[in-house]
This record gives structure tokens, sequence and C-alpha cells, in this order.
């Protein structure tokens, strides 16, 4: 099964890719995408609505609560069979908020679910091991340590190759790369974050 989730930070501008996904809405997302996209589930305490969303949602949560409403949406996702979830609308507006919303990818790994943010300008997601980064050709791109030190075993296809590269949390090493083939990969050993533009670079 493969989710799509709609968070409520900067509006997502490009196209939502909900073809054959179950649709997660949180709350304010709805502003942004109920026009754009089918939804088949709002989620959320719906305090950045002035009023309830259509599907009705099946439950409405407490604003105070222990969870973001996109952490709800990722744990419904997974508790439902997603094997892979698009995450859109999750970067712009606060910043504790989208570091919140990156660790959203961290959880998806831990549960053993591919989970790509795709935000304006950019594409993230957490990866260990084997990391292929295929058709990415004039991109930049950087890799950096995710919940804890690093260590990157090789690479190919890049401008810095990276080869037994330890890469230590808390540092930018690893910060602006360029893929120069329509090829590429790193292997690491530990958990990265690898961040790719979305624009070719200048």
């Amino acid at each position: 099964m493969k989710a799509v989730i709609l968070l409520n930070g900067e509006p997502y501008r490009g196209a939502i890719d909900a073809e054959c996904a179950r649709v997660y809405c949180c709350d304010g997302a709805y502003e942004w995408a109920k026009d754009r996209v089918r939804i088949d589930e709002n989620l959320g305490d719906f305090d950045s609505l002035s009023y309830l969303p259509e599907p009705a949602p099946a439950e409405i949560f407490p604003s105070e609560k222990n969870y973001t409403d996109g952490e709800i949406a990722l744990h419904r996702a997974i508790e439902q069979g997603a094997k892979e979830i698009a995450i859109y609308g999750g970067g712009g507006g606060r910043e504790d908020h989208f570091l919140g919303n990156l660790h959203l990818l961290y959880a998806a790994l831990d549960a053993g679910v591919r989970a790509v943010m795709h935000n304006n300008g950019a594409v993230l997601f957490a990866s260990e091991g084997l990391t292929r980064l295929d058709g990415l050709r004039g991109k930049t791109l950087s890799i950096v340590p995710f919940g804890g030190n690093a260590h990157i075993i090789e690479s190919s296809g890049l401008k810095y190759p990276l080869e037994q590269l330890p890469l230590r949390y808390g540092s930018t090493r690893g910060i602006s790369n360029l893929a120069e083939e329509d090829e590429a990969h790193v292997f690491a050993k530990g958990r990265v974050l690898v961040i790719v533009n979305e624009t070719a670079n200048e």
C-alpha cells in the first residue's frame, strides 16, 4: 500500500502523486489541498480550521495532545499497511514543526517504511545502507548524519566522492554535493538524511 500525507506547512506547489494511494490530510492542509487532490481521510484536532472538512473526520483529536497531527497520520498509515509514504507540505511555517516533520522520516525508517518528503524546492528522505540516487544528474544534494554518527563506506556518481568518510553528528560535512551521473549511490553505515534540491545546479 502507498500512502500520501498532506501537512499544514507551506502549501506544496507541485503535482501531488496520489495514484493508487490512500490520502491522509492533516488539519489545516485541507485549505490548500481540498481542490487539488482526492482526500480519503481527514485527521487532526482541526484547530487550524473554522469548519469540519470533507470527508468528515471519524475522530477529532484534542488540541492538547502528545502527538502532532502529522505523527498521528504517519502511524495511521503504517498501521493500515503503508510501505511507501509521500509527504507534502512539510516545509515552511514554524521551524519547530519542520523539525518534527523530519522526525517523521526517521520514525518511518524505524518501521521499515520508505517515506519521502516533497517540499517546495527540495526532496528529503532518511536512509541507511545502500542509497540509490538515480536520475539526479545536475542536481545538488546533501547527505548528513541523522540521529547519530554515520560513516560513508563508498559512493559513485558524485562530484565529491564520499569514500571512508566519517560523518559526525553536529558537523556540516556532507553538505552541498553534486550528482554528475544519471546513476549514483552512496553506501552508509548508520542513518543519513538526504536532501535533494529540485532545481538543477546553475
